[in-house]
This record gives C-alpha cells, sequence and structure tokens, in this order.
C-alpha cells in the first residue's frame, strides 16, 4: 500500500544513493513525442479508448512497461512521468505544491487534446493524483483504477490519525529524503522479488531527491478520506498487494472501509505481491487492468 510503502522509503532514505546513474527506460515502439508541462510529462502511444497511466513516488513512467504494448493495441495509452522522476529536471516542482501541480497540468492536457473522460489508473501516488483530479475534474474522469494506495496513511499508524499528527513525521521524512546519502539496497516492502527491488533502487536513483522529498511529504501529509465519495459515479476498482495468505483478511477489510463510501467499488486482491504488484505479479495485474477495461 502507498502508505506503509512511502514510509518506509522515506526511514529508508538515509541509506539511499540518489546520485548513482540509472539506466535508460526502453523507448514504447509508435510513441508519440513527448509533451512537456510545468509538473508533468506525457507520452501518448497507441489509438483508441484513452486509458491514462499514473505512477507513483521517485517512479518513471517505465513502471507500466509491462501494460503498455498489449494496451496499446487497442487503446491510446497516456504515460505520465512527475517532473523530478525518471531522471527528468524537477521544473516547476522544484517549487513545491507537486500534487496539485500535478492535477492540473493533467486536467489542463486532456482539455487541450479533446480527450473525454479517459479510463485512470494510478499506482501509490499515482492512485492519489488520480483521486485529486477525478475530485477536481469530475466530468474529465471516466473509470478510476486506484493501485495499492489509500486515501490517508496515517491510519496505518493510527485509525485516529489526523493531518496535524501525522505533518511532524512527513517533515522529519522530506528532509531525510532530500538529504539521504548512499545506499547499496532498496526500502523494505516495494517487492519480494531481488529483480524488482533492484528497478525500485534504480528509479529511486534517478529521481531529484529534493523532489521525492517534498512529494512524500505531501502525499503523507494529504488526508482525501473525507473526499472518498467524490469517486462515485463512476466504475471504480481498488487494487491491493497482499504479501502473505496470513494478512489477507486484515487488508481486505482495510480497504474495504477506506472505499466504503464509494458505492460498487470493486475490491481485487494481488496474492504474494509486495507495494509493486506489477513487477510481482505481472500477469495477475494485467489480468485485473484486463478486466477494469472491459477488454
Amino acid at each position: 500500500m502507498r502508505l506503509c510503502a512511502l514510509l518506509l522509503a522515506g526511514l529508508a532514505a538515509s541509506t539511499l544513493n540518489w546520485s548513482a546513474p540509472s539506466q535508460a527506460a526502453p523507448a514504447a515502439a509508435a510513441a508519440s513525442a513527448e509533451v512537456r508541462l510545468p509538473h508533468i510529462s506525457v507520452v501518448s502511444i497507441g489509438k483508441g479508448d484513452p486509458v491514462v497511466l499514473i505512477p507513483g513516488l521517485a517512479s518513471p513512467r517505465a513502471v507500466w512497461a509491462g501494460i503498455t504494448p498489449e494496451l496499446a493495441k487497442k487503446h491510446r495509452v497516456l504515460l505520465v512521468q512527475v517532473n523530478g522522476f525518471g531522471g527528468d529536471p524537477a521544473g516547476a516542482n522544484a517549487k513545491g505544491e507537486i500534487l496539485s501541480g500535478a492535477v492540473s497540468d493533467l486536467a489542463g492536457y486532456l482539455a487541450q487534446q479533446k480527450i473525454r473522460r479517459p479510463a485512470v489508473i494510478g499506482h501509490s501516488m499515482g492512485g492519489l493524483i488520480g483521486m485529486m483530479l477525478t475530485k477536481a475534474h469530475p466530468d474529465a474522469v471516466g473509470k478510476v483504477m486506484i493501485v495499492d494506495s489509500l486515501p490517508f496513511f496515517g491510519v496505518i499508524m493510527n485509525p485516529g490519525a489526523t493531518v496535524d499528527s501525522v505533518r511532524p513525521i512527513a517533515e522529519q521524512l522530506r528532509t531525510m529524503v532530500s538529504n539521504g546519502p548512499l545506499a547499496t539496497q532498496a526500502p523494505p516492502n516495494m517487492s519480494l522479488t531481488d529483480a524488482g527491488n533492484a528497478r525500485v533502487l534504480e528509479w529511486l536513483r534517478a529521481s531529484d531527491k529534493a523532489v521525492a522529498g517534498e512529494a512524500l511529504y505531501e502525499d503523507l501529509s494529504t488526508d482525501f478520506r473525507a473526499d472518498v465519495p467524490s469517486l462515485a459515479g463512476r466504475p471504480v476498482t481498488i487494487v491491493y498487494a497482499v504479501p502473505s495468505a496470513e494478512r489477507s483478511e486484515t487488508t481486505r477489510n482495510l480497504y474495504a472501509d477506506a472505499y466504503a463510501k464509494v458505492p460498487g467499488a470493486k475490491l481485487v486482491p494481488i496474492e504474494k505481491s509486495a507495494h509493486f504488484v506489477m513487477l510481482d505479479q505481472p500477469e495477475a495485474f494485467a489480468s485485473a487492468v484486463k478486466t477494469f477495461l472491459g477488454d
């Protein structure tokens, strides 16, 4: 889930090598030229009903590489990347307001491109951006898939948590990430495989540390719980990771409670997976996306 994963990512920041080089993400075949906006960039590939893919904290658009080629056979796939992640320059994100800026940029892009009510899929922090986009621009969004992301991370530490009670932790983690020294391993709970953790570490190393720290702070200090009902009125799917059978019921209850005010929301567990479900269980995740899109 976004909250635990991001919290642990922040706590592990003191061992991350933010300055190490990253391998370039493989280019998608027949992709359009990248459109750069103040807070995000967008690459379009394929034709058909539009699908917006929004990655999470410190993740590049390459996180979707496992599903993009197949999706592009039937859909116009819009691959978002937050400026400052994936080796990109920080742009306006150097000044903060990353989440709201991403929402504004994406809404403006969809309007300018005359893209009507796309399906929106967001992982981790990208799930929060997708929720914020739906609330701010309800007529611009069709169906929504939220991948391993809760409306407010504080409930993991304390069911009675508030933004005020969480803010000191978020501030500390922002400082740790922004000033983190070298590292040799990925934070815990990102992936259940060595290969998955290696990719996550690579992506973290490629990110602008100040942008990552600010994005982490904004994510952890944003409470969307009161706005969850704004997701209603459209198909909503919640995909969540279940790393072990022992945690299956507890995790389901957590997500069921979090999205209880979205009538008809569909909960889809991805078994034997950590936070990056698309890396740990690519076939199960691709199947969930396919069902969500009705393909």
